[in-house]
């Protein structure tokens, strides 16, 4: 996962979520082409109460000297994540939910590989398992970064490879963001996983810089491409 959608400004409410977070997520931005290092907006537990913060993708550990990471944290495989010491921490009590209108995943099968856009079946949005983490230095800087947790995930449909992020109801979305790290596990790994679908879209996805409702518009994929503004990590890093 290198890249998702968060476009909920035409949300008028949403299945099992309060009017007051629906709202929120209606104020934020509508992006098309979240990526790396890019921000987007997390749901996180403050005094008992959900609320919605932006943060940067890609989890900067507290202990980096500097607001950036040499390592790539945008994704976390859950199993490992509480033994690692890039999200030990996070993972004790620092959990956030990711929503999502869905995310790009490449199909590697094809040459040249093409990304698909995945969804909810029936257009709800999703809320990605995911770690937060607050860097800051001694001058006051500070910056509150995240990483969303994948593991396999047998609804995602072929040809794309059956890994993903891990999906929680909004309902269990509570618990995951107040529960202790042991419960957390539980959680994630009993969490039913939505019914999903996915289509071919544009390779525009590629380019960071490309941000509209157009990369939502089915495409067919082709043998001639544009590689034009498109980033090599996007294509050739596994999902």
């Amino acid at each position: 996962m290198r890249r998702f959608v968060q476009a909920f400004s035409g949300y008028v409410s949403a299945p099992n979520l309060a009017a007051s977070m629906t709202a929120s997520l209606r104020q934020m931005p509508d992006r098309y082409n979240i990526a790396v290092r890019k921000h987007a907006a997390v749901v996180i537990a403050q005094e008992g109460h959900r609320q919605v913060q932006e943060m940067a993708w890609g989890l900067v550990p507290s202990w980096e000297k500097e607001p950036q990471t040499k390592y790539s944290t945008q994704t976390a495989r859950l199993r490992h994540a509480p033994m690692s010491k890039m999200y030990r921490r996070a993972w004790q009590d620092r959990r956030c939910g990711v929503p999502m209108n869905g995310y790009y995943k490449w199909d590697r099968e094809r040459r040249p590989p093409w990304p698909y856009f995945i969804q909810s079946t029936r257009g709800f949005i999703l809320f990605a398992a995911g770690l937060w983490e607050r860097w800051e230095n001694d001058c006051g800087q500070q910056l509150d970064s995240f990483a969303v947790l994948t593991y396999p995930n047998r609804a995602i449909p072929k040809p794309l490879t059956p890994d993903g992020p891990v999906f929680l109801s909004p309902g269990r979305l509570d618990d995951w963001l107040v529960c202790d790290a042991r419960r957390a596990m539980r959680i994630a790994l009993g969490a039913s996983q939505p019914e999903l679908e996915a289509y071919p879209v544009s390779r525009r996805i590629a380019n960071r810089d490309a941000d509209d409702y157009t990369l939502l518009e089915p495409a067919t994929p082709t043998d001639e491409i544009d590689t034009e503004g498109e980033d090599p990590d996007e294509i050739d890093e596994e999902d």
